[in-house]
């Protein structure tokens, strides 16, 4: 019975607008300041681009990956080099289009299909960041999609400066507002 009723009100909030729905264009803005970005790159795969919180951009993992004439994808030739500087490249555009730069990221997840290559995915990433360097995380896994030698996620974050005349009680970005 508690099934039926959870059931019904998922229901009537996706009915009523009030949950957020993925754009099939570009973005699509919901109630709760939440973006969900579309722009058909992962056409026909069960996620977003991109969906920003507020001033954070989480970015989806990016491989270096390639449409092909058939519309299916492969991933670039040249090995871990190659595909480190493809991902990072598609990451600055992705940035881009959302407003945000590579200066804005503050955390990578870097997951690697071979830890022996660490070393050269680090050369690579290194001529995208200068310090500070975002924290990172990176973790040899036993397979990435499409054969691919890294994946990346980001998150990135614009800066916001806020006037001395709201700080205090009552203020939208004071601490006491935001329990």
């Amino acid at each position: 019975m508690m099934t039926k009723y959870i059931s019904m009100a998922l229901v009537a909030i996706f009915m009523s607008g009030s949950a957020p729905a993925i754009a099939k264009d570009k973005s699509q803005r919901s109630e709760n300041n939440i973006t969900f970005f579309d722009s058909g790159k992962f056409s026909g795969l069960p996620f977003s681009d991109a969906v920003k919180v507020g001033n954070l951009l989480f970015l989806s993992g990016e491989i270096a990956s390639e449409r092909q004439p058939d519309n299916s994808f492969k991933v670039i030739p040249g090995g871990i080099k190659a595909e480190t500087q493809r991902i990072f490249e598609n990451i600055r555009v992705s940035l881009n289009e959302k407003g945000y730069d590579m200066k804005d990221i503050i955390k990578c997840t870097v997951m690697l299909a071979d830890m022996s290559e660490w070393a050269e995915f680090n050369e690579v990433y290194q001529t995208f960041f200068s310090k500070p360097y975002p924290a990172r995380s990176a973790f040899g896994v036993s397979g990435l999609a499409l054969g691919a030698k890294a994946e990346v996620e980001c998150i990135a974050a614009k800066y916001t400066r806020h006037t001395s005349s709201c700080l205090g009680v009552g203020c939208p970005h004071s601490p006491q507002s935001l329990t």
